[in-house]
């Protein structure tokens, strides 16, 4: 069958329904993604050196005849291939390691070319592993060029991969349609679409290379923005929402009754929610605040204006915990107001039956959206933690009301994130940003714990705990992305540890493998003062609140990203005491070690996000999975300068209808864009 973009994987020569399942643990499911499947690095073999001339050190191609080849095995047992290679100028011996294989494949009198690294072996100079390709093959894949390398899966070698995309690539890459106008490409010095994608896989020099990530990284970051871009029109363009007028009067008395005065990021971005929730077209707003910023307050006033319009409003939490605290939080500042707020989780469902009986807010979790309960004016809804809202959520918006109105939409997070990036991995959302802390908020004191001080430090914690009256966190990082069993078994392994080194406290276990009942128990307990130290896993990162926790002690502290330990840290300091982040490292690294020290003297979540992407790059950034950041495949967060590029250039290329097909179209750019 003739093959185009779009055409499965698995028709591809060579790859069949087995390998088409490896590739897509890899993300490769198409023609296309193949095609856009780009080596994180090349091999140099593009000196190509008569065999008398190699020399040890160097990684150098040869080109001769197998002269013989035999299995060997080694003192150790291992099984040894071991050939001899001759050109006009000499003999050189040559060893694999376990690949039997090759005495069928490349037998004596073979013409061969090699690339590898050439080394002492004994007293005699020898080439390691190195890559083989006949000489009768017209194109030279695997030796004297840059080589592509891949990141791999087991089944699926980088040798493989060269060979597959080889194959198809001058039948398919003519189907590649350039989209971006010769003025753009000349502004900017790229190569074009085609030429880009046959030069990132087989290049002649590194600066073809260069030149060809560029260009697919450019790509890559405008058709991301684009995208975004396109959402937004259409969110605004099909739905239709309930315009509020704000009602000044009462908001100003609400904020005067507040026991604390907004800061200047609150009122501006009050401002910029008020002018949305003005129009009839619905707010897609997203409030990115720093930990205890105060985004739960500036959400409660945009409620109070709701209310005051006669609509209902839904804070949403990605948790049960959560939406406990946040019920209390809301509670607190709009029940005196005359507002009726309730709350409905798995546990508490029989509070509500009919949300529009009574309830002027309601507070849950994200799987509220997906119950079948309808409200007949539901004119806002907060979502709190953006990251774990996606797509289908937001979608899912436009059902709740018993009419065709979308209520106003404000999402929070509290995901450090450098506000480059925040304006591109959210470019289909407004964006509110909250830097300045409350006044009179005491900034935690943190430091770097090595090992050797782990003694004097559980004592000084001790005496903090006995004089204070403060609590304290531990937190035991996860042994893999989702609690398992293995990651269970750690913090209650060391649960158990801590409860001998602090007899004298009680103390509570926290991960995410108890139920929400359990969960609720344990913070209840730990809030209420029964526990003095809580031992847990990362599940306290966003949104707990415990005013009388004044210690975050973190274990294995390395693990972490720098803006993961800034929200860990956030859980502490929240009340009039003095607070403190203990990190703790076994780690001897110097780099590891520095790069911690960075939240001894920053305390901007911000901040330490672009100091993380610039030391441990972006695939460390976010934790991308967990978050539900999108993960760049090609280009860069860090590359500020493409970046600015590709933002100018979209201002002139958003009604560029090739542009525009491309982003609605969707390639791999798609995977990152929602």
């Amino acid at each position: 069958m003739e093959l185009r973009l779009d055409s499965p994987v698995q028709y591809v020569s060579r790859v069949g329904p087995g390998r088409a399942k490896l590739l897509d643990t890899l993300g490769i499911r198409s023609v296309e993604d193949l095609l856009y499947y780009v080596p994180f690095r090349y091999d140099d073999f593009s000196l190509v050196s008569p065999i008398a001339r190699v020399q040890p050190g160097e990684t150098v191609t040869i080109a001769g005849t197998i002269q013989s080849i035999v299995n060997l095995l080694t003192k150790t047992g291992k099984r040894m291939q071991q050939a001899v290679v001759a050109d006009d100028t000499g003999k050189l011996t040559v060893t694999w390691f376990n690949q039997p294989f090759l005495l069928r494949v490349l037998p004596k009198g073979t013409a061969v070319r090699l690339a590898g690294q050439v080394t002492w072996f004994g007293n005699k100079i020898v080439m390691s592993s190195p890559n083989y390709e006949l000489t009768q093959q017209a194109q030279s894949l695997h030796t004297g060029r840059l080589v592509p390398i891949y990141s791999e899966t087991a089944g699926i070698t980088s040798k493989w991969l060269r060979g597959r995309i080889a194959d198809i690539l001058d039948n398919v890459s003519p189907q590649l349609e350039e989209y971006l106008p010769e003025t753009t490409k000349k502004t900017y010095g790229l190569m074009d679409l085609p030429k880009a994608i046959a030069h990132v896989h087989f290049p002649s020099s590194n600066k073809e290379a260069e030149e060809a990530k560029r260009r697919l990284a450019f790509d890559e970051l405008l058709l991301l923005q684009a995208r975004a871009h396109l959402l937004r029109q259409n969110w605004q363009a099909q739905k239709h929402s309930y315009p509020i007028t704000i009602p000044r009067d009462g908001i100003q008395r609400f904020i005067a009754s507040l026991p604390f005065e907004l800061t200047d990021d609150q009122k501006n971005s009050l401002k910029e929610i008020f002018d949305d929730l003005g129009k009839s077209s619905p707010m897609n707003r997203l409030l990115v605040g720093d930990v205890g910023s105060g985004k739960t307050v500036v959400a409660a006033i945009a409620m109070y204006a709701a209310f005051g319009n006669g609509l209902q409003s839904v804070l949403m939490a990605p948790t049960e915990i959560l939406a406990l605290q946040h019920y209390e939080t809301i509670s607190n500042f709009l029940a005196p107001l005359g507002i009726n707020v309730g709350i409905t989780t798995g546990s508490r469902k029989s509070q509500i039956t009919n949300p529009n009986d009574q309830w002027n807010v309601i507070v849950g979790t994200h799987a509220l959206l997906f119950e079948s309960v309808k409200f007949d004016k539901l004119g806002l809804v907060v979502i709190d933690e953006q990251h774990r809202f996606g797509v289908e959520q937001r979608a899912k918006l436009s059902e709740k009301n018993t009419n065709d109105k979308t209520p106003h939409l404000l999402t929070m997070t509290a995901t450090p994130i450098p506000r480059t990036v925040a304006r591109i991995i959210f470019g289909n959302l407004d964006l509110s940003i909250l830097n300045q802390m409350p006044k009179g908020r005491i900034k935690v004191k943190t430091w770097v714990v090595p090992n050797n001080k782990r003694t004097a430090a559980y004592e000084w914690i001790t005496k903090q705990v006995t004089d204070t009256g403060g609590q304290a966190f531990v937190i035991c990082p996860l042994i893999d992305e989702s609690e398992t069993l293995a990651s269970v078994k750690a913090v209650t392994t060391e649960y158990k540890r801590l409860q001998a080194t602090f007899p004298q406290f009680s103390l509570g276990l926290l991960h995410g493998r108890l139920t929400a009942k359990e969960k609720t128990g344990v913070l209840e307990a730990f809030r209420k003062g029964t526990h003095q130290i809580l031992v847990t896993t990362p599940v306290v990162e966003v949104g707990i609140d415990i005013p009388n926790a004044t210690i975050m002690m973190i274990e294995a502290a390395d693990r972490f990203g720098l803006g993961q330990l800034h929200q860990l840290r956030g859980r502490v300091g929240r009340g009039a005491l003095q607070s403190y982040c203990l990190l703790f490292t076994e780690a001897q690294d110097e780099n590891a070690i520095s790069r911690l020290k960075n939240l001894e003297t920053i305390f901007s979540g911000p901040e330490l996000a672009e100091v993380d992407l610039k030391l441990r790059g972006p695939g460390q950034l976010f934790g991308t999975r967990q978050h539900g950041v999108p993960e760049l495949h090609i280009a860069q967060f860090s590359d500020s300068q493409l970046i600015k590029q590709t933002q100018e250039a979209l201002k002139s290329l958003i009604t560029f209808p090739p542009l525009r097909a491309k982003a609605q179209k969707g390639t791999i750019q798609s995977a990152v864009a929602d």
